[in-house]
């Protein structure tokens, strides 16, 4: 049985582009879509009054927005199969719940309660930090989200986050045929000099050339299994989140991965995570590692 693609409805502008959005990944990956709606979101983002939640208009609107975004995703696509429903429990475990069985997760960067005006939602980025699965966040301008730009860009990091983002990365980028930009960011520590016992010639190259190194192993398998897609290898001197946020600007889709935890419940995301996702030019996958 086919995993369908989840995504999080609120009836907000945000939600509707990650609607369309979600809807044109599903027909690529032939999968059906489920369009979910938590009833008590307000409550979650103190929009209203806990008191005013289970009353005949809220239950009117919970339809209306179900309703509304089942009808534009089908109008977008005949083809996909839509499924759509509304849940009485808070944004944040309903969208959790759902993802337990969800090939990915797609979300709006805003809701649309007090709390819109931020860069990210406060459940955008908990469910990102907290799902088993992928999670777009679908942000950026309409070239991005269309698509149109033609071009993936891949962040590798730390051992341990990447080989799953990696694979995600390649299969979008061949099933929209479009060129993969692999980032490899690195840094020269100051007190490193050309003294150092590890150090044969000058410190920028060896560090660069370690990174280069990471680069070629990381994408070495899924290279092997994807042929056709376009593989353009970059490293970067300077920080990670820097050189994926100037490169978001001319990409469809940007793609990091996710340390599980081992004591603790969620992902670790570090501060190149919680930077693209506030301030990134296109929409971000968050890919958990492999347990």
């Amino acid at each position: 049985m086919e995993l369908p693609l989840v995504v999080g409805v609120d009836g907000s502008d945000s939600s509707l582009r990650a609607t369309d959005w979600a809807v044109d990944e599903a027909a690529r990956h032939g999968v059906p879509l489920r369009l979910v709606y938590a009833s008590l979101w307000e409550r979650y983002e103190g929009a209203v009054p806990p008191d005013s939640l289970d009353s005949p208009a809220e239950r009117l609107l919970a339809e209306n927005i179900v309703a509304t975004a089942a009808s534009r995703a089908r109008l977008r696509d005949p083809d996909v199969k839509v499924a759509a429903e509304a849940v009485p429990e808070e944004a944040v475990t309903a969208l959790l719940d759902a993802a337990r069985n969800a090939s990915a997760l797609v979300t709006g960067a805003r809701g649309r309660g007090e709390l819109k005006s931020l860069l990210l939602g406060s459940v955008s980025l908990a469910v990102a930090a907290r799902a088993h699965c992928p999670v777009i966040v679908v942000r950026g301008d309409q070239a991005a989200i269309a698509g149109t730009r033609r071009r993936i860009v891949l962040g590798v990091g730390a051992a341990g986050t990447g080989s799953a983002a990696v694979e995600f990365a390649f299969r979008e980028a061949e099933l929209r045929h479009c060129a993969l930009d692999a980032v490899r960011a690195w840094r020269c520590p100051a007190h490193e000099t050309a003294d150092h016992p590890l150090l044969t010639g000058e410190p920028d190259r060896y560090h660069e050339e370690q990174a280069s190194g990471r680069l070629d192993e990381a994408l070495h398998q899924a290279e092997r299994a994807h042929p056709g897609v376009r593989v353009r290898r970059r490293t970067v001197e300077g920080p990670a989140r820097q050189a994926l946020l100037e490169r978001s600007a001319a990409a469809d889709l940007l793609v990091i991965g996710a340390r599980r935890r081992t004591t603790h419940f969620g992902l670790q995301l570090g501060r190149a995570s919680h930077t693209l996702l506030h301030h990134a030019a296109c929409p971000v996958a968050i890919v958990p590692g492999r347990a």
